[in-house]
């Protein structure tokens, strides 16, 4: 939801919108007007995005100007790393300030048409979160790849410690399960038109089905998600391209299963 600057507190995931609203940019907001935001650096970029990321890019060149406030590691980052720091006013250029919602409800999740603004999955403490944020600048998130690894499953991962580790599509991004799950719902509610005669009913049939594949594919309900250590993020990338087990157990001793936090009703 839409916050004023006054509002944030270290630790926030933040995001701001492009494009027209087309996307949204995800990031750690790490207190003194900093945050921590994982981007694409279009000569390394994953194959599968390279046609995608020319329009739903992530890139702080590609974003409007704005003043920057001359903070000294505004724009650090490690080479080939994508995780980049940048004071607030560069992260945001031009857009408004949106804080993402953690622990929402399911029937609140659902209400949301719009992916990328909120999760049912609990956030960790804001100590936990800037470790997470401040260790991947030093040290990387993989390689960046629209669908499956974004700016916001970076963000996700500082906030909850979790990694999707199945073969699905799709990352945690709610986001990208916008992008697929919109056509695949239209495609879905074709049948429909067998059995509902009004374009009323077709539109509500093809948004329930659109909500609810949103809602399976959130990472606080999913089952191919593991809590992965920061530390281990390189061995879990690892074992993800060695294609090991997926979910089926523990990977190695770099994560567990994590027991699902509660979310709030």
């Amino acid at each position: 939801h839409r916050v004023e600057r006054s509002d944030l507190e270290a630790g926030d995931h933040i995001y701001t919108w492009r494009t027209a609203f087309a996307y949204s940019h995800h990031g750690i907001y790490v207190g003194g007007d900093k945050v921590v935001h994982f981007t694409h650096d279009r000569q390394y970029l994953s194959s599968s995005s390279q046609a995608a990321s020319t329009w739903f890019s992530s890139s702080p060149s590609d974003v409007p100007s704005a003043t920057c406030l001359d903070i000294p590691d505004c724009g650090f980052g490690k080479k080939r790393s994508g995780v980049i720091i940048s004071c607030l006013n560069c992260f945001l250029g031009n857009g408004l300030l949106y804080r993402f919602e953690y622990g929402v409800s399911r029937l609140s999740f659902i209400a949301k048409f719009r992916g990328g603004t909120c999760t049912t999955a609990k956030s960790d403490p804001p100590e936990a979160v800037i470790h997470r944020a401040m260790y991947l600048l030093q040290n990387g998130f993989g390689n960046y790849n629209l669908f499956t690894h974004n700016c916001e499953d970076f963000a996700l991962y500082c906030k909850t410690g979790f990694l999707v580790c199945g073969e699905e599509g799709l990352g945690g991004s709610g986001q990208a399960s916008s992008f697929v799950g919109a056509p695949l719902a239209a495609v879905l509610s074709l049948p429909l038109r067998l059995f509902v005669s009004s374009p009323l009913g077709i539109v509500t049939a093809t948004a329930a089905i659109y909500s609810l594949n949103r809602y399976a594919t959130d990472i606080g309900v999913r089952d191919d998600v593991i809590e992965v250590k920061v530390e281990d993020i390189a061995l879990f990338h690892g074992n993800q391209l060695g294609d090991r087990d997926g979910c089926s157990g523990e990977i190695d001793d770099n994560g567990t299963r994590p027991q699902k936090r509660q979310r709030n009703d």
